[in-house]
């Protein structure tokens, strides 16, 4: 069972995953972080940000999580989102001072250091239904400026970002219940065979498959 709860201003959310038995599931990019708990171990984890599908090991018990929003992650753990890209890292190789035991620790240590920067908030916007040229020209960056803005923020080149929003988007509206076609339309993809490309792609599944209860 997956559960999520609002939280403090700054993170995307509050999560907990809970199941009876070892098990292997399938986590999407979504452009967001985590930092994760495992009470059992008492490891404390970061999630990067991934360019594909993950097939996560999750052992019995109860996982927490601390969601970031995209570009939150350099300000929580003072390194470019890029350096842990696609990885899972030690919260203690990031953060070495960080004694964190419970999960209200661990919300209080992200809502503490979180910044949210407009600058990155309005990328990630025209980014989401902006070409990256355009993008570049509507912030005032150049293509190499931009670039190194969103390696550092979000972890991915601004094309990457791009399918990565997008395809999130296209996933919330599945989900919300509206038709492929009208998915593909409103998240900004050419037609559904792009649609169904890019799911494939990043999600390594089709779309159909990933909002299957």
């Amino acid at each position: 069972m997956y559960a999520e709860r609002p939280a403090p201003a700054g993170l995307a959310c509050l999560w907990t995953r809970t199941v009876s038995a070892p098990t292997v599931q399938r986590v999407v990019p979504d452009g967001c972080t985590d930092l994760m708990w495992t009470p059992a171990s008492g490891a404390l984890v970061v999630a990067g940000p991934d360019t594909a599908a993950q097939m996560a090991s999750v052992s019995a018990g109860t996982l927490y999580g601390v969601r970031l929003p995209p570009g939150a992650f350099p300000s929580v753990f003072g390194v470019p989102a890029h350096a842990v890209r696609d990885l899972r890292v030690p919260l203690a190789e990031l953060v070495p001072s960080a004694r964190l035991d419970s999960f209200s620790a661990m919300v209080a240590f992200c809502a503490s250091r979180v910044a949210v920067d407009p600058a990155l908030a309005a990328t990630a916007s025209l980014l989401r239904r902006s070409d990256v040229a355009a993008a570049a020209w509507e912030i005032g960056l150049s293509s190499r400026q931009l670039r190194r803005r969103c390696l550092d923020a979000f972890g991915y080149p601004p094309k990457v970002l791009q399918r990565v929003l997008r395809f999130d988007s296209a996933l919330r509206l599945a989900w919300s219940g509206e038709s492929f076609a009208a998915v593909a339309a409103s998240a900004g993809y050419a037609d559904q065979a792009h649609l169904a490309r890019e799911v494939r792609a990043l999600a390594g599944v089709s779309l159909g498959q990933l909002i299957r209860p």
